[in-house]
């Protein structure tokens, strides 16, 4: 594997131009996100150029811009909350995160992550930009209530707007407009964002002296953040880190198929994994907020020339040389314009495409989506994605169950059987009972065959034919010999059929196979429904 993944110089004016655009769209986002984290304005840039600089460098997607995000962010804002007062345990936990992203791609689980329940990532995402609409509603009215949550917000919202800021208000109000409503023929010029960040300041600067502003930020570079573990809290930590590596992996994937979506290329997922893994790692380390592939910006990127990770390293390089001189500059950005930025954000990451169908959508999902989205809005983050991961398991199983069991059938059917086979058929059908398994059978099935299965002691031979089963697993193997030492119970012969391959494997191991004679058991059906006649021509059929 090279070191680094699809670095060349033959689009080396294109990717510069892509980096340069990207920057300049990445500069007001990640001063937003860095604030509504409650990390800063800085930790925000810094995010933007330690991850943008190493995901490019050492990732699986070469056109991808990685940087905070809405999602990473709303999670990084919790964690902060969680370790008010103990700030380097906050980045520990972004290490952390960051560390498993790497574990993930190390042990190549990027395909496995793409797995999470669609409906499970819309309400997660959904639920984020509710959040993230939410905490900015203060702002935007004019208030502060630093590290707020849902809930605080909503609280303080009548007392908010019996107390409004009017000049923040209209400001905010002003920047949503700007960043909805720009002609696309200016957006080329200058990404709405940037023109929202630099035309609000202006006339607050000029005209509105009564918004509040980020005030008095820290220059020069970031100081190491040393890890530091508390075994009390060391459970907390790890499940915000796996939240934080789980949701920046499925973002940053998702981002990479958009990539390859447009410039028709194929991602490394594993790899990927490392790059973002690695660049998170290094963010908490140096006091930065976490992120993962930004969609946005990497279709700009892409727009602008930008193919290689040479355009996410000038990405980051541009924002790294816009941070020495910024921070006096960055003090006089009022609240109220992130707020609006953010609110943009919020309102895009929600999941309209799946709302306009609900009416069309089947219940169960739509369910799963709602439980999901409230779970995140008003209680946690981690609950509402294992609750959604579980219930949608759940759901899963049991349609999977209702299926297999569909394809347990029991009596003659002419398809499936050689004319030889039908024959014999024919004249043991009133004296054996003969079941036809197909496709894969798995655990949720196991307790129903059990239930469904069952010989009687007027038949002399229960015949249980797997030869067309593809995959079985231990919960169905033992259900078979629950079966099976059943009949044997009640007198009743038991044949099996179709112990090859997987399956048989897979019984043998378990020793599924000792319940019955070994002359019992056939790999060839037409040879099973030979014997099966011969033997119950005698009196007593032979039991194990």
């Amino acid at each position: 594997m090279k070191l680094f993944h699809g670095i060349h110089f033959d689009n080396l004016r294109g990717d510069i131009f892509g980096g340069l655009t990207a920057a300049v769209v990445a500069l007001p986002l990640a001063l937003a996100f860095g604030v509504a984290s409650g990390a800063g304005p800085m930790a925000g840039l810094y995010g933007a150029i330690i991850l943008g600089f190493f995901a490019a460098l050492f990732g699986g997607t070469p056109s991808q811009i990685s940087g905070p995000t809405g999602p990473m962010t709303v999670v990084m804002a919790v964690i902060i909350a969680q370790y008010i007062d103990q700030p380097v345990i906050a980045f520990t936990v972004v290490m952390m995160g960051g560390l498993f992203q790497i574990l993930f791609g190390v042990l190549r689980l990027g395909r496995y992550i793409n797995l999470v329940p669609f409906t499970v990532i819309s309400g997660f995402m959904s639920g984020i930009g509710v959040i993230i609409i939410v905490i900015q509603l203060a702002p935007l009215l004019g208030h502060s209530h630093p590290g707020a949550g849902t809930w605080s917000s909503l609280v303080a919202l009548p007392g908010d707007l019996k107390a409004i800021n009017w000049q923040a208000a209209l400001i905010a109000a002003a920047t949503i407009a700007v960043v909805y409503f720009m002609p696309k023929k200016i957006g080329r010029l200058a990404p709405a964002p940037l023109l929202a960040l630099v035309g609000g300041t202006t006339v607050v600067w000029l005209l509105l002296p009564a918004v509040p502003l980020l005030g008095e930020i820290p220059t020069g570079l970031p100081s190491l953040q040393i890890p530091v573990f508390s075994m009390p809290l060391l459970r907390d930590m790890v499940g915000s880190a796996f939240i934080l590596a789980l949701l920046g992996s499925v973002d940053s994937l998702l981002t990479s198929l958009v990539a390859d979506g447009v410039t028709r290329t194929h991602h490394e997922s594993d790899r990927e994994l490392i790059g973002q893994g690695l660049g998170n790692t290094l963010s908490g380390l140096f006091g930065a907020i976490p992120g993962a592939g930004a969609t946005m910006r990497t279709v700009v990127n892409i727009r602008a020339g930008g193919r290689t990770p040479i355009s996410g390293i000038v990405h980051a390089l541009v924002l790294l040389g816009i941070v020495v001189g910024l921070g006096p500059l960055a003090g006089n950005i009022p609240h109220a314009v992130l707020a609006g930025i953010l609110i943009k954000v919020g309102i895009d990451i929600i999941d309209w495409r799946y709302l306009k169908r609900i009416s069309r959508a089947p219940r169960a999902g739509f369910i799963i989506m709602l439980l999901v989205l409230g779970l995140t809005v008003f209680v946690d983050l981690i609950i509402a994605v294992s609750v959604g991961i579980v219930a949608a398991s759940l759901l899963l199983v049991r349609r999977m169950s209702d299926l297999q069991l569909k394809n347990v059938r029991l009596g003659l059917d002419a398809l499936l059987y050689s004319e030889d086979e039908q024959k014999i058929l024919d004249r043991i059908n009133s004296q054996i009972m003969i079941y036809h398994f197909s496709g894969p059978m798995n655990f949720g099935a196991a307790k129903a065959l059990t239930r469904e299965i069952s010989a009687t002691a007027e038949s002399k031979a229960l015949v249980l034919d797997l030869t067309d089963v593809t995959y079985i697993d231990t919960s169905v193997s033992m259900a078979i010999e629950e079966i099976m030492a059943s009949a044997a119970e009640l007198g009743v012969a038991v044949i099996l059929i179709g112990i090859e391959g997987q399956v048989g494997t897979t019984m043998e191991r378990l020793g599924v196979f000792e319940v019955i004679p070994a002359a019992h058991r056939f790999e060839n059906r037409l040879d099973a429904l030979t014997f099966t006649e011969t033997l119950i021509g005698t009196a007593s059929p032979p039991t194990p």
